[in-house]
Formats: structure tokens, C-alpha cells, sequence
């Protein structure tokens, strides 16, 4: 399965890193160095945030929410992070 969600990036002011957050997972939050650190903490962490979801008896997945209904700080931009989780094991 793949999932897609808006990701809120944020720059650091003390150094050139970046925070990111996704609105519509809860409390899932990610850090990085630079950009590209970033972005690939933020995609792990979505997929964890995911995995543990999907683990539930009742999966609740949160609706995408529309680029324009995301309100961002300043100097805050979006990215979309794309996540596949695998569900079933390899016959192999």
C-alpha cells in the first residue's frame, strides 16, 4: 500500500537544518541536518507511524488534507511524502 501526506518543512533558525511534521498524523515529527536528511526522517517516520496504525484492530487512516487548507509559519513550505508499506511477506 502506498500512502501520500502533506509534510510541513521548517528551517531551523540556529543552524541550516530542518523540522518537519505532518498535520494530519498525530505527533509524528521529524528532524534532519539538512533538507534531504530531513525529508528521509520524515518519511520513516510517517511509515512507523503507519505500520503502528495499520497494527490496530480498527484502522483509522486520517484523510489527506488539501494543500490549501494548510496553514504554514514563516518560512514553511510543503512537501508531499510518499510511504509503501509492504503488508504481506514475500513467498519466496
Amino acid at each position: 500500500m502506498t500512502f501520500t501526506y502533506p509534510a510541513v518543512v521548517v528551517p531551523h533558525d540556529e543552524d541550516n537544518g530542518y523540522h518537519v511534521y505532518f498535520p494530519d498524523l498525530e505527533s509524528c515529527e521529524a528532524d534532519g541536518p539538512d533538507l534531504d536528511d530531513a525529508l528521509q526522517n520524515a518519511r520513516e517516520a510517517a511509515y512507523d507511524w503507519i505500520c503502528v496504525e495499520l497494527e490496530e484492530e480498527t484502522v483509522l487512516m486520517p484523510e489527506v488534507s488539501h494543500a490549501e487548507d494548510i496553514e504554514l509559519p514563516e518560512g514553511g513550505f510543503l512537501r508531499n511524502i510518499m510511504v509503501t508499506v509492504k503488508l504481506l511477506p514475500d513467498n519466496d
